[in-house]
Formats: C-alpha cells, sequence, structure tokens
C-alpha cells in the first residue's frame, strides 16, 4: 500500500467528482448531491489562481485519489486571519487506513509552520464518530453545537463546532 498526500489540480476534477457522488461521502460534508467535473474543474482551477491562499490536497493510495481536504481563511476581516477553517473527505473504502490521519497532518503542519495560522476550525455532524475521534487525534476540541445546522437526506441535522489551537505558537527569537 503506497499512500501519498500532495497538492490537488485541476486534473483531479474527475477524482473529485467520482468522490463527492459517493452518499457516505456528501452525506457527512456540505456538499450535494450529483457534482460533475466541470464543476471541480471551476474549483480546483479557481484555488490556484494568483492570490488565493487556500491549499487544496489530495490523498492517492496505490496512486488513486481516495480523500481530498482543504485549508481555506475563515474570511476577509483583519481581524480573523489568524483562523482558517479545513475539511477533509475520505472514501469509504479508503477510511481506517491512515488516509484521514495523513490529510490531517498535511493540513495542520501547513497551517501551523506555513500559513500564520493560530485556529483550525471545523463543523462535523453530531453522529459522525470515526471523523470526531480522528479530529481530536489531532488536537481539535468541541466548543459547541449548532442545532438544525444543514439538511442533510431530508432533515436538519446538528453539528459540531470544533477547533484546534496552534500548539506551539510561533514567537520572534531575540539575539
Amino acid at each position: 500500500m503506497t499512500l501519498n498526500v500532495r497538492r490537488a489540480t485541476p486534473r483531479d476534477a474527475p477524482a473529485y467528482a467520482r468522490l463527492m457522488a459517493d452518499p457516505q461521502v456528501y452525506g457527512n460534508l456540505l456538499q450535494l448531491p450529483l457534482p460533475s467535473e466541470e464543476l471541480w474543474q471551476a474549483r480546483l482551477s479557481e484555488s490556484g489562481a494568483p492570490g488565493k491562499t487556500d491549499l487544496l490536497l489530495c490523498a492517492e493510495l496505490d496512486g488513486e485519489v481516495v480523500g481530498t481536504s482543504g485549508l481555506h481563511p475563515a474570511g476577509v476581516p483583519l481581524r480573523r486571519r489568524h483562523a482558517w477553517m479545513l475539511g477533509i473527505s475520505v472514501a469509504p473504502a479508503a477510511q481506517r487506513r491512515g488516509v484521514g490521519s495523513a490529510l490531517m497532518a498535511a493540513m495542520c503542519d501547513y497551517a501551523d509552520r506555513w500559513a500564520g495560522a493560530l485556529r483550525l476550525e471545523l463543523t462535523v455532524f453530531t453522529d459522525n464518530a470515526p471523523a470526531i475521534a480522528l479530529y481530536r487525534k489531532f488536537g481539535f476540541e468541541i466548543e459547541g453545537t449548532h442545532r438544525a445546522y444543514a439538511l442533510r437526506d431530508g432533515r436538519y441535522d446538528d453539528v459540531y463546532a470544533m477547533a484546534r489551537l496552534h500548539p506551539n505558537p510561533p514567537v520572534l527569537l531575540r539575539d
């Protein structure tokens, strides 16, 4: 088994569309059913535009894209520039094989060492125990519950708001 995490490119649009078409995947995200390659082509192209700071990664298991993740600024306001939003998806057949951990490690490393992030934020459906365990493994804590946060399969479901503060914030070294 060879696991490779790399930056996503527009050429990955077919793989993204396949992964996001799986009901077990989009059901736990804020994605919608029936994604198209064109939609993902546009999103992946836009993320690489000059001045964009988003980081989109994909995980390949034996050469096949089986996971994706994204790190995005939490917003435009100056006072929120220390916060970033994180999202992740893993194909059901690839779960519990280290894919989620590899993507989370890459996202946290990038945020901590290169993006100047103090705070990483995410939401997760309250019934997604495997994802919650993964996030806790990387230092995320539940900060609250958003009731009726998102429509999922015909009902409004709750999510946890989880966050992780930089475990060792950068400091200025003095002579």
